[in-house]
């Protein structure tokens, strides 16, 4: 087979891998936020790990297409069309501009750089999880519905804790480390935009559903977050044991 046919084969076949990957991480963790008629979920680190590792259009395919299989298996059909370009958005420019970090020399700049988005992370997955996300949640794992009690503390602990890890990674580890938050974080505040502007003036035209965007904000920032914080890591992990990833 020529390379060029094996390479695109290839890109198809990681595609789809990840399509099923996103859809299953939607899946299997979600919390319902009853104001939005819509819902909490980890899918995100899926779609950035996909757009990180192979690029932007590997990750417009599977963001898109994966959680817009979740939406509907889920049954939130009344989100499926927006999620499919919403999604899809996300993965391309979170692949893009992971495939384009500015090739800037000072390690100092790119410390200082990691650090303070260190801190808005973690300052964000604090006030977030504090006022958004303490107290009673369902809680649903693959089908099954819990309810459970998270203390606001939790969330202090997490942010905290996630805002210095990212810190010493980039002061210690990777000064790079920076560009992919602030891609992951470009990405993800398109995915909020996106979901305000699709639910404040299209969900209720459309489907009769009267909604409240603005409680969703906070959710979406949330599940960005955490998808960041799951798929930066792996996504360097992998590369370590995979280097021929970065060529894809």
């Amino acid at each position: 087979m020529p390379k060029g046919k094996a390479s695109s084969s290839l890109r198809v076949a990681v595609a789809a891998i990840f399509t099923s990957f996103v859809c299953v991480a939607t899946i299997v963790f979600s919390v319902y936020i009853p104001s939005t008629k819509g819902y909490f979920n980890i899918g995100e680190s899926m779609v950035f790990l996909s757009a990180l590792l192979f690029g932007p259009y590997v990750g417009a395919f599977s963001g898109g297409v994966g959680s817009m299989l979740a939406d509907l298996i889920l049954n939130y059909p009344h989100y499926a069309p927006a999620t499919l370009l919403i999604k899809a958005s996300e993965g391309f420019v979170v692949g893009f501009l992971s495939k384009h970090n500015p090739k800037i020399k000072s390690k100092i700049k790119w410390k200082a750089f990691t650090v303070i988005l260190g801190i808005i992370v973690g300052g964000l997955l604090m006030g977030i999880g504090s006022t958004k996300y303490s107290g009673e949640s369902e809680l649903t794992l693959g089908f099954t519905t819990y309810i459970l009690t998270l203390p606001r503390e939790v969330w202090l602990v997490l942010g905290g804790s996630a805002a210095i890890l990212i810190s010493l990674l980039g002061l210690i580890a990777d000064p790079r480390l920076g560009w992919a938050i602030f891609s992951v974080t470009l990405g993800g505040l398109i995915m909020v935009l996106g979901y305000f502007i699709y639910e404040m003036f299209f969900l209720g035209w459309l489907f009769g559903m009267q909604v409240y965007a603005i409680a969703e904000v906070p959710a979406n920032i949330g599940q960005m977050i955490i998808g960041a914080l799951v798929a930066i890591p792996v996504a360097k992990m992998i590369r370590r044991m995979f280097p021929q990833i970065s060529g894809f």
